[in-house]
């Protein structure tokens, strides 16, 4: 992808195949990458790059499409009576993005228990030789009954099928 058609709204994108190079990974992950282009809506005017705000939509919506690539797409999962609510983000902003630049994206489980979730994922750009990691975030979610509003249980074949790496420990930084 060379850029976005529409250079005014952005472009995500799941990837068919792996990027021809991504950063590390941890080990046993089984990622599912995308490919973001920032539209022109994404960036703020008066700093002349993307918003953060930008960069916690892309990890909700991330996070959904991987969901719906196992079976599980956000209208399946309401028709259900269930949805995974996000009840925490720690998102590290490391570089700049602007509109029209090309990223990709890679998301992966790290650990369901009962009825919480983390997921990982990171964003980088390719810069022709290296990688250049531009987000990296852990997303703790929580798998809700629409009904009650209560947490509960993921179904166990949702949970296999998202295939946890089984860590409680984030890539990004050691909790206290």
């Amino acid at each position: 992808m060379t850029g976005p058609t529409d250079t005014s709204t952005t472009q995500l994108q799941p990837c068919s195949e792996p990027p021809g190079r991504t950063p590390a990974l941890p080990e046993g992950a089984t990622p599912w990458f995308a490919t973001i282009i920032p539209g022109l809506n994404a960036s703020h005017a008066a700093v002349n790059h993307v918003s953060n705000v930008e960069f916690v939509h892309w990890i909700d919506q991330l996070g959904q499409q991987h969901l719906g690539s196992l079976g599980w797409t956000t209208e399946e999962l309401i028709d259900a009576g269930q949805i995974w609510f996000v009840a925490r983000h720690e998102v590290d902003y490391r570089s700049e993005v602007h509109a029209g630049e090309t990223l990709y994206a890679a998301t992966w489980v790290r650990s369901i228990r009962r009825v919480k979730s983390w997921r990982d994922t990171i964003i980088w750009r390719d810069t022709g030789n290296a990688t250049n990691t531009v987000c990296t975030a852990s997303t703790l979610w929580v798998h809700v009954d629409l009904g009650t509003r209560k947490p509960i249980s993921p179904p166990l074949d949702m949970a296999a099928a998202m295939t946890p790496i089984g860590s409680e420990v984030s890539p990004w930084r050691v909790r206290a």
